[in-house]
């Protein structure tokens, strides 16, 4: 496996009407990120681009470099909404009882 492959794909969607786009790697993330608009880029932006450039140098890993871009993409809203189920905690309850706590994948 290349050192610069992500464990997992970071899924995002720039908007409802386009398909979601995978990102492989390290190197595919810093041209996204390249390319991201100058007026968008803030301190998350930056640590983004910063993981991946170390990484792509060598001198960081590509799981650093995924994180911080999973970062970005969650905080600038571009994360597809399928791209991290987790689990939700919902109360659901009975006609007879107070309700329970369950577990369910989102």
């Amino acid at each position: 496996m290349d050192s610069l492959q992500f464990f997992m794909p970071v899924r995002i969607s720039l908007d409802a009407e386009k398909p979601i786009t995978e990102i492989y790697g390290v190197d595919q993330a810093l041209d996204f990120l390249l390319a991201w608009p100058t007026g968008r880029q803030g301190p998350i932006y930056q640590k983004a681009l910063n993981a991946c450039f170390v990484a792509s140098v060598e001198q960081g890993s590509a799981e650093d470099a995924r994180k911080a871009f999973f970062n970005f993409t969650k905080t600038a809203g571009i994360l597809a909404k399928d791209a991290f189920p987790g689990i939700s905690r919902r109360r659901t309850s009975t006609r007879y009882g107070s309700g329970r706590v369950t577990n369910r994948l989102v």
